[in-house]
């Protein structure tokens, strides 16, 4: 139920799971002609010990083989340069835990659902998961995926607290420009402004209320012959966000999540169920699980309306009249943009996309989204392209539209009036790191830190070897 503003690329857990991608190692070796004895690798010493964690040997050695399994360059990658990333990430979450920053249990089983549901899908079944993990259950799996995500989510709870006053003022970003050697200025890549005209099918009104009808008998078993929430959304839900977890999310008022969403959230008391209300992506009850202070657990389910075929022609029928009419010269892509696409968040600014990371109307070609490049890669300047259908990934009903290339602007270096989003950004991400580094000196110092001898000749980042 996150809003097109909160959709960011999502932050791969991969390397969170690194742990669990390598298999214990045994190597053999000769002893002579007839005897062959075992030796153990070293996997399980102490590396380092940071507050109340632990780092093994072997952990350095699972990360290093879990970055090559993803196809990462390791050639500049050293066993010091990993283990201090270990001791961050261990030192964010040893804080996390000493300011109360805490993560529900029910949240970190929903981050491992997630995962599991799309480890699974990927390689095959679970069966196959766990073999491929080397997990002979599914119980150990998701423990040891419990603990590696309680410490990311610690981790980076700390992080978002330590940056989240931090803001630049025009002055600062200015003077950071400046600072910045003529013949060392950064270069944006190749840059695209992207506008489209989009038109949603609809559900008749008997479909809609098909599905109304049928979250008011699913609420009213569960509150009349206590029928479990939990499963009637694992049955019953299309949301794939959260129909794995029953339905579960946990959320505050900053979570970006739709505002008609939220609203019915937060106005509910803990073991109501809502009644059934309409968002931009179907019909949904809402069932509040548990109230903590500003968060709030809740399930939902959310059944989607069926469209019909004669709507989806519809919608590409009137697509083309649109095309059509903008190259006869009857109307601006602008202009038609304004009076006929179905879409809020891009019809009152003549169509224009938005950079979902920085709001800004450029999209740099190297880091545009698949999606999105797949789109609009054959589309030449001055054309409009043809009907494009758009599958929502999280199971809505599709979208149809035109689109067309509005500006493109070539490799370039920075330019302060030009860029000045970009600018800033960099600004601003200088400015945080080192409010980081500040925040790491101060409690590295304050913090019951032991480096294992073989490892204190590393040249750390920061000053784990404490003088």
């Amino acid at each position: 139920m996150i809003n097109k503003s909160g959709i960011t690329l999502m932050v791969a857990f991969f390397v969170a799971i690194g742990l669990l991608q390598a298999q214990e190692a045994d190597e053999s070796m000769a002893v002579n002609d007839t005897t062959r004895t075992s030796k153990k690798v070293k996997l399980d010493g102490i590396a380092a010990v940071i507050g109340d964690y632990v780092i093994l040997e072997s952990d350095i050695d699972k990360t290093l083989i879990d970055l090559k399994t993803q196809g990462a360059s390791t050639q500049d990658i050293t066993r010091c340069s990993l283990l201090g990333k270990l001791m961050e990430d261990r030192l964010y979450a040893h804080q996390a835990v000493q300011d109360s920053l805490l993560v529900s249990d029910d949240q970190v089983n929903a981050a491992s659902d997630g995962q599991i549901q799309q480890l699974s899908q990927q390689i095959g079944s679970v069966e196959k998961m766990l073999k491929y993990y080397n997990k002979p259950d599914m119980e150990s799996f998701r423990q040891e995926l419990f603990e590696i995500n309680k410490l990311r989510m610690l981790s980076e709870k700390m992080q978002g607290k330590i940056v989240e006053e931090i803001e630049v003022t025009p002055e600062e970003v200015r003077q950071f420009f400046n600072n910045i050697p003529e013949d060392e200025r950064p270069v944006f890549g190749a840059e695209l402004e992207i506008a489209q005209i989009v038109k949603q099918p609809e559900a008749t009104e008997e479909e809609k209320q098909k599905v109304i009808n049928q979250l008011k008998e699913i609420r009213q078993d569960v509150l009349e012959n206590d029928a479990s929430f939990n499963v009637k959304a694992i049955l019953y839900s299309q949301d794939p966000g959260s129909k794995s977890k029953g339905g579960f999310y946990s959320m505050t008022r900053e979570t970006p999540f739709v505002k008609e969403f939220k609203d019915v959230a937060f106005s509910l008391r803990e073991g109501e169920i809502s009644e059934p209300f309409k968002t931009e992506f179907g019909y949904h009850i809402i069932y509040i699980e548990k109230i903590r202070g500003q968060e709030v657990d809740l399930r939902h389910i959310l059944l989607i309306p069926e469209i019909p075929k004669s709507a989806i022609e519809k919608a590409t029928q009137e697509l083309d009249t649109i095309r059509q009419h903008i190259l006869d010269g009857k109307y601006t892509f602008a202009e038609a943009a304004l009076n006929f696409s179905d879409e809020k968040e891009t019809k009152f600014d003549g169509g224009l996309l938005r950079n979902p990371i920085n709001f800004d109307s450029r999209f740099e070609l190297t880091n545009m989204d698949p999606t999105l490049y797949n789109q609009v890669r054959n589309i030449k300047d001055g054309e409009i392209s043809k009907p494009i259908r758009e599958d929502d990934p999280r199971g809505g009903a599709p979208k149809f539209k035109i689109m067309k290339i509005s500006n493109r602007y070539d490799e370039h270096k920075a330019d302060f009036a030009k860029d000045y989003i970009k600018i800033q950004e960099l600004a601003l991400r200088k400015k945080q790191l080192e409010a980081i580094k500040e925040w790491m000196d101060e409690h590295i110092e304050d913090t019951y830190i032991h480096v294992d001898t073989e490892s204190k000749d590393c040249d750390f980042a920061n000053n784990w070897v404490k003088e």
